[in-house]
């Protein structure tokens, strides 16, 4: 009988063991998951923080610009257009689409601005340019960061176990925030 005792006494302590080490692992993955999740989340703000700074300095730009360039009407309303998808999109999804295609209203605006001397010299329009430079320059490192943190959150949801407890617990994979294809190519401007 004591034999018996024993050999119940082991099989509960292996059994406590093993309950311990999944509920350690179900613990550590879910709050891992839980941390990279949050850690995606901040990187995706720091993007909207210079995108909302790009948002900003447009209508300045546009107003500059528009004085001396009267008839590139077309190119103007088409980054003004482009500001308001960018003011109305909703979901990451559609606030990178939005943000790409400004990205690519803007590239045409800084090309017809080539045709105007005047307007490359006039210092109001040179320090707005600059700023937007610097702007696009922080939203290219924030967007890698995003990136970044996007990367590390969907592998570790994909990583086998892992990928059992995300699954059970509703963690998705993370949108890239990904060039379009049309932006692989430089802008062309007809006059």
């Amino acid at each position: 009988m004591a034999n018996g005792k024993k050999t119940w006494l082991i099989a509960v302590v292996v059994i406590v063991v093993l309950a311990g080490l999944v509920f350690s692992f179900f613990k550590g993955t879910y709050n891992r998951f839980v941390a990279l999740d949050e850690g995606v989340k901040s990187a995706w703000a720091q993007v909207e923080n210079q995108l909302q700074r790009r948002y900003d300095l447009i209508p300045n730009l546009v107003e500059t610009v528009k004085g001396y360039a009267k008839q590139e009407k077309d190119v103007l309303v088409e980054v003004t257009n482009a500001r308001a998808r960018v003011g109305g999109a909703a979901t990451v999804s559609d606030k990178i689409d939005a943000n790409n295609e400004l990205s690519g209203a803007l590239s045409r605006l800084l090309l017809v601005v080539e045709q105007y001397p005047d307007l490359k010299s006039n210092q109001n329009f040179l320090r707005l340019q600059d700023e937007l430079a610097g702007t696009e320059n922080r939203i290219s490192v924030e967007r890698k960061r995003y990136n970044d943190a996007v990367r590390g959150y969907n592998v570790a949801i994909r990583s086998f176990p892992a990928n059992l407890l995300a699954g059970m617990f509703g963690f998705k994979k993370a949108a890239f925030f990904e060039v379009p294809a049309a932006a692989q190519a430089a802008p062309r401007v007809k006059f």
